[in-house]
């Protein structure tokens, strides 16, 4: 009996859990009340026992029920993976790759890397959207790109698989000329508030409403990076970067940093991950290039 088990049945069995409810589940899976129960009780006469307890208004699990969930989801996610892989296979080359990036990304490391592609893949076209925060995801999201390398935006979406590339470390810098400069050792995060924070600003709509490294009261928002760097330089405020880029800047003393009570030893940094659909993953060329980001 138990090797007529379908997957179909061990998702509606995984559905029926999740939504605490038969027709739950079946609007989940868009099917009937009444299919969802049958495929249910044909799965309990299959392993033998009740998996849900029906005496009360709503299923409840049975204690062999929940013994059994996370395997029918390691199943389920193994499946997944299976046919993204076969999916993969079967592809082979991609005809273009689209690949969304950070902003915080080393741009060294990125030109590296494109450059060895053309190399690798001469006839494949590269187009590359380089954005911040949910505005990376939201290529990848929307169809519109393969891969998505992320790091400013520190959450990775359901339905993504996250695979992790480098650490880019960062540093809270200001102007020589600003009134944060004159200060020794660690500026107290109540006294940072006290003056402008320059932060970038999320082009899509993916984080509206929520803010990510803001300390202080008074914020000005900048689309580009390039504007940010710029305007730190014009002593208009102070702000988090990438100790990449300004790394020249550090050593002419252009831009000094300070230490903030919230991040004491170097700033905040990005930890730097590519993500695809888990149920698209990337072809041979997107394979390749992801793998070269990771060598920096």
């Amino acid at each position: 009996m138990l090797d007529g088990m379908s997957m179909d049945q061990l998702r509606t069995f995984i559905a029926a859990a999740d939504e605490g409810s038969f027709s739950a589940a079946g609007r989940k899976l868009r099917r009937a009340q009444s299919v969802v129960s049958t495929t249910l009780a044909n799965l309990e006469a299959q392993v033998g026992f009740a998996l849900f307890e029906r005496t009360g208004r709503y299923p409840q699990l049975t204690e062999a029920g929940r013994a059994l969930l996370e395997m029918a989801r390691a199943a389920a996610h193994s499946m997944d993976e299976f046919k993204a892989k076969a999916r993969s296979l079967a592809e082979g080359l991609e005809p273009e790759l689209a690949v969304a990036v950070d902003v915080m990304f080393p741009i060294a490391n990125l030109t590296c890397a494109v450059r060895a592609f053309h190399e690798a893949f001469p006839s494949t076209p590269l187009r590359l959207y380089v954005e911040a925060l949910g505005a990376v995801l939201q290529p990848l999201l929307d169809g519109n790109c393969r891969v998505a390398v992320i790091g400013s935006l520190p959450e990775i979406p359901p339905g993504c698989a996250s695979e992790y590339l480098l650490s880019v470390a960062a540093v809270t810098v200001v102007a020589p000329t600003h009134p944060l400069a004159a200060l020794q050792g660690m500026v107290l995060r109540s006294v940072a508030a006290e003056h402008i924070q320059l932060v970038l600003t999320d082009r899509s709509s993916l984080t509206a409403g929520r803010d990510f490294g803001v300390l202080s009261t008074r914020v000005w928002r900048l689309a580009d990076l390039g504007a940010k760097h710029a305007f730190l330089r014009a002593g208009l405020g102070w702000g988090h970067m990438p100790r990449h880029m300004v790394e020249d800047d550090l050593r002419s003393g252009a831009l000094v940093p300070i230490h903030l009570e919230l991040f004491p030893s170097s700033g905040p940094g990005f930890s730097m991950h590519a993500i695809h659909l888990a149920d698209n993953p990337p072809g041979r060329a997107g394979r390749w290039f992801i793998d070269k980001l990771k060598q920096g």
